[in-house]
């Protein structure tokens, strides 16, 4: 990574996978040693342990206790963008460039999974170069959930001349659909709000293929399950499930 000792103001994105504190790469870890200023964000549930990324950024960092601030992530609203959304990005970026006009040089915002993979860092780097003139912004990928499911489950995501396709569930059920028909390995975030429905679907489009649902991956609580399995009623939000085709 860059130099931190300039004064030319840096924000990075930093992906801090899906949960395993092993699986946080080496660069991740030097950039949150080094920045000034660690973004934590934490969910409007009343959850007083922090969230997901911070408990991982003070298990492989311990030293930056000291330099984490949490910043709002609104659950209000599953889809789309509404304003309970809007109010948690200007919250983030209001305390980024606050950070910056006293004195870091560097802020990091850690994110479960990848900053570039359905994550608020976007938003947060739109709002924050708006208001801090030269600001470098840098990502540092992170392991995906997507990786640690099929990692864990031994199915792999694509082979040879496979395509995959990640989509969210809240895009909508049609959504789904069209990747099941169009692709060999689907990935679907966010389905446990519509799981019964989503189950139904992969059961009628792709009756032959390989499913897993992972929950909690990578912690002491990890869930695998194959779809036949699942008890649609029980299954968290936050569940991933992997469809993928039947394999010698």
């Amino acid at each position: 990574m860059p130099s931190l000792a300039n004064a030319t103001p840096m924000l990075i994105g930093v992906g801090v996978g899906p949960g395993d504190p092993q699986l946080v790469t080496l660069k991740a870890v030097e950039v949150l040693r080094a920045a000034d200023v660690v973004l934590v964000p934490v969910t409007d549930t009343g959850n007083v342990d922090g969230g997901r990324a911070e408990q991982i950024v003070l298990a492989v960092c311990p030293e930056a206790a000291g330099r984490l601030q949490r910043v709002p992530f609104s659950m209000a609203q599953r889809s789309g963008v509404g304003t309970k959304r809007r109010e948690s990005w200007q919250a983030s970026a209001d305390a980024a460039t606050a950070a910056f006009a006293g004195g870091a040089a560097c802020v990091a915002f850690a994110t479960v999974g990848d900053p570039s993979v359905y994550s608020t860092f976007s938003y947060l780097a739109a709002e924050v170069r708006a208001s801090v003139p030269g600001l470098v912004v840098e990502l540092v990928p992170g392991i995906t959930a997507m990786q640690a499911l099929a990692a864990a489950a031994k199915v792999p995501l694509v082979e040879g001349q496979e395509a995959l396709t990640l989509v969210p569930v809240t895009a909508g059920l049609d959504a789904v659909a069209t990747a099941l028909d169009s692709s060999d390995t689907v990935v679907a975030y966010k389905g446990g709000r519509r799981l019964a429905a989503l189950l139904a679907l992969i059961r009628e489009r792709r009756p032959d293929a390989v499913g897993v649902m992972g929950t909690d991956v990578g912690l002491p609580g990890q869930r695998l399950q194959r779809l036949s399995e699942i008890d649609a009623e029980a299954a968290p939000y936050f569940s991933t499930i992997l469809v993928a085709p039947a394999r010698p």
